[in-house]
């Protein structure tokens, strides 16, 4: 079987990384990589959080060519909003022989800002500094004009995590 590269694409709150986490609960060595998680691994990364994830990102995708070349699936929770960037993780993917599948997790802004307040997550800290329900408003509209009819959208509206775990094996499955 050929190894998949699973990017969880989507806005801030959204629920990205629960859904991967939950992932490799089912999926036995398929990598879990979260790059907010190395973000944190660079000293300053608290007072320069978006040139720190644009250090990190190059780190995370040869990462992720080393365990898809192993022939391992990976999933990685990780905000894009430029077509550049998504390429970028598709050639990752082609370059260790492994197919890439983008899904993009999707809920009004507010119920993202709403899961954002209660979640407790490292990085809060960070986006209430880029402007908090502001800076995920402005995800929210880039993220809408970075989706093509090709985009393969997971509605999360009313769903909890568990349901949209289900949701994504569906949509994986009719790859």
């Amino acid at each position: 079987m050929v190894p998949r590269l699973i990017h969880l694409n989507g806005p801030t709150g959204v629920g990205k990384s629960t859904i991967a986490a939950r992932y490799v609960t089912d999926h036995p060595a398929t990598l879990d990589l979260d790059a907010d998680e190395i973000v944190r691994l660079v000293g300053g990364w608290q007072d320069d959080f978006p040139g720190t994830v644009a250090l990190v990102r190059p780190l995370a995708l040869a990462m992720a060519r080393t365990h898809l070349s192993s022939g391992h699936d990976v999933v990685m929770p990780q905000l894009v909003t430029d077509r550049g960037q998504r390429a970028r993780f598709a050639n990752t993917a082609a370059q260790a022989g492994a197919d890439y599948a983008e899904f993009v997790l999707l809920a009004p802004p507010e119920t993202t800002i709403g899961r954002f307040r209660r979640r407790g997550h490292h990085l809060d800290p960070a986006v209430e500094a880029l402007g908090g329900a502001g800076a995920i408003r402005r995800i929210h509209d880039r993220l809408a004009a970075y989706l093509t009819p090709d985009s393969t959208v997971i509605d999360t509206v009313g769903h909890d995590p568990e349901q949209t775990y289900e949701a994504l094996i569906a949509a994986l499955s009719g790859r």
